[in-house]
């Protein structure tokens, strides 16, 4: 019994200090270029409309696959505060992943002007050290 009671303890804290691991940052190689692809900056859509996601000078590969000069897009949906850039993004209505490596997706608004914009992401949903966003657009939605 003491075995196993010491083996659960053993088992916990070394549980424990992986959760707390904090996953760094990756760095980029220059000329990256994020970018929506459609809509356009001030375009009128209908609730439900497609975003295409755009990438140059990068690869695109899924969370958790660790490839070097490859990351995932998040979208970020009327965000007038960026999030923790230094932590793994947390997934909100306002924060979407794509970590499935996904480059475009349907989603639906309500009426009214929102703002769209990319944020990459390396295999751990952490931000760049120098973060790689698009241009922020804005969608007018009808």
């Amino acid at each position: 019994m003491f075995k196993i009671s010491l083996f659960f303890v053993m088992f916990m804290v070394s549980s424990n200090t992986f959760a707390l691991k904090q996953e760094p940052a990756s760095s980029a190689p220059s000329g990256v270029n994020v970018y929506i692809i459609s809509p356009v900056d001030g375009a009128t859509v209908s609730p439900t409309f497609t975003v295409r996601f755009g990438l140059s000078g990068m690869g695109i590969a899924p969370a958790g696959i660790d490839r070097d000069k490859t990351a995932h897009h998040h979208l970020l949906i009327d965000t007038k505060v960026l999030p923790d850039l230094t932590k793994p993004l947390q997934a909100t209505d306002k924060v979407r992943h794509f970590g499935g490596g996904q480059t475009e997706t349907e989603i639906t608004l309500k009426p009214g002007k929102h703002t769209l914009q990319l944020l990459l992401g390396n295999y751990a949903h952490v931000p760049h050290d120098k973060p790689l966003m698009s241009k922020k657009i804005t969608v007018i939605v009808k």
